[in-house]
């Protein structure tokens, strides 16, 4: 099993390669969005970012050999040197409200909201999933709220770890008071309810979205590569704090998705990342959207 602080040191060397234009591993970070109706509610997806993992067992397959890796992205047809992990966040406008889910790394965000024909003031509420940086390191641009308006709300454990964590102090610092936390379960925002979703960070939610007869599962980061978590869902990740629990966890989800057939959206795999989970054999299968 995997302790937290090598997936904290994970992750943060993600946010640095993305940060960084000059990696060799970032590619060139394009602005896209992508909207759609919920019932009542207008839906965008918006790409932050994408990057780029070397298949070195540090991530996926953690317990397994490179070979094996790589045999399951050439089952689906896939570079089998590297994996490749799209950033996205969600964006969900209700009559008096205009509600971020994550903001990335701080990457494309902002151009794709704006593509989006939304202004960063425009946003009043931010639902953060987890602490890592690739999921709200975009909260903060040049040491000020990215989002000047917006309530930025997380469970109340998750804070707690964030706080905690000496490599988030300038974040933490930039957006303590505009933080209101909840209980993992509870309703966020009119129509939006937090799910738990155990072992990536001790505070890691998923948000489930109700408009009249629809709905659409927002499962953070339960799986992460759209082939990998799916195809072989007991090998343990590298990013979760408990991988034996982050393992149990997202079994349990796919499960659940592949027999409800919900609309789900997975916020790093490929653009926009809204479709459906499928049964596949002893596994899972991607079904994006049309």
């Amino acid at each position: 099993m995997l302790g937290s602080k090598t997936s904290l040191l994970a992750c943060f060397a993600l946010a640095t390669a993305l940060a960084t234009p000059a990696s060799a591993q970032m590619p060139q970070q394009q602005p896209d969005s992508k909207s759609f109706k919920l019932g009542s509610f207008d839906i965008v997806a918006l790409h932050d970012a994408q990057f780029v993992r070397p298949n070195d067992n540090t991530i996926f397959g953690v317990d397994r050999s490179a070979e094996e890796v790589a045999d399951v992205l050439r089952a689906a047809g896939a570079p089998t040197d590297t994996i490749t992990l799209s950033v996205d966040a969600l964006l969900v406008k209700q009559p008096k409200r205009l509600i971020l889910i994550d903001t990335g790394v701080g990457g494309a965000l902002q151009q794709s909201l704006l593509q989006a024909g939304f202004k960063p003031e425009d946003v009043t509420d931010v639902l953060i999933t987890h602490s890592h940086p690739d999921h709200m390191g975009g909260l903060v641009k040049g040491g000020n709220l990215a989002f000047p308006k917006a309530t930025i709300r997380m469970s109340s454990p998750e804070w707690a770890f964030a706080q905690k964590n000496d490599q988030l102090a300038e974040v933490v610092k930039a957006i303590d008071g505009h933080v209101k936390t909840f209980k993992p379960g509870a309703e966020v925002v009119s129509g939006i309810t937090s799910v738990g979703l155990k072992g990536h960070t001790p505070g890691h939610v998923g948000y489930e979205m109700v408009s009249g007869k629809e709905k659409l599962f927002d499962i953070g980061d339960t799986v992460h590569s759209s082939i990998i978590s799916l195809a072989r869902p007991d090998w343990p990740l590298g990013f979760d704090n408990d991988a034996a629990v982050g393992e149990e966890t997202r079994i349990k989800t796919l499960k659940k998705l592949a027999t409800s057939k919900e609309l789900i959206f997975a916020p790093h795999f490929p653009f926009p990342g809204v479709g459906h989970i499928q049964s596949d054999g002893d596994h899972f299968k991607w079904v994006p959207a049309s």
